[in-house]
């Protein structure tokens, strides 16, 4: 059982990836330096760190973007294009588990259909401790953005990772 989790928003540009962190977030976020925390119910919230805009498109590497903090839940935007591969490293180096989900098509991409996985990532993503799903980004954020919510209180329940706001 791996001791972390990585929930990676895979697509290309302007697929739909940061409007997802802004609509979980119920605000605009931007990639921090410190962990915050993220509420899935009305009381309940985990700690997590983010990064929004992808290691791929800052052309910086995921592990100098999170630092020494190594938090048990990081979400992370990841770009379709090959330099992914080192990002994915990362998180299979440091004993994350990996929830991805690829927006394809993505919120900009022109075509209606989702295309073939030319660089090959699901099924790399696929042959480790994994879930992968495609989800169309051109669809509105909420039936998503739940799937995460589920996954991140399941995930965080059985690891007794989920707080309780006293107020």
């Amino acid at each position: 059982m791996r001791n972390n989790l990585v929930i990676g928003l895979l697509g290309h540009r302007s697929s739909g990836k940061s409007t997802t962190w802004n609509r979980l977030f119920e605000e605009n976020v931007r990639t921090g330096i410190n962990i915050r925390s993220l509420y899935l119910t009305q009381t309940e919230y985990i700690q997590v760190f983010l990064v929004s805009g992808s290691p791929e498109e800052r052309e910086t590497y995921v592990g100098e973007i999170i630092g020494e903090q190594r938090p048990r839940i990081v979400l992370c935007s990841m770009q379709y294009i090959s330099d992914v591969s080192e990002t994915i490293d990362f998180f299979v180096n440091n004993d994350y588990f990996l929830y991805i989900q690829w927006l394809n098509p993505g919120y900009s991409d022109q075509n209606t259909t989702a295309h073939a996985d030319y660089l090959g990532i699901m099924n790399r993503i696929l042959s480790l401790d994994s879930t992968f799903s495609i989800r169309n980004g051109k669809y509105d954020p909420a039936s998503r953005m739940q799937e995460i919510v589920n996954f991140l209180y399941g995930w965080a329940n059985s690891r007794n990772l989920l707080l309780v706001d006293p107020s």
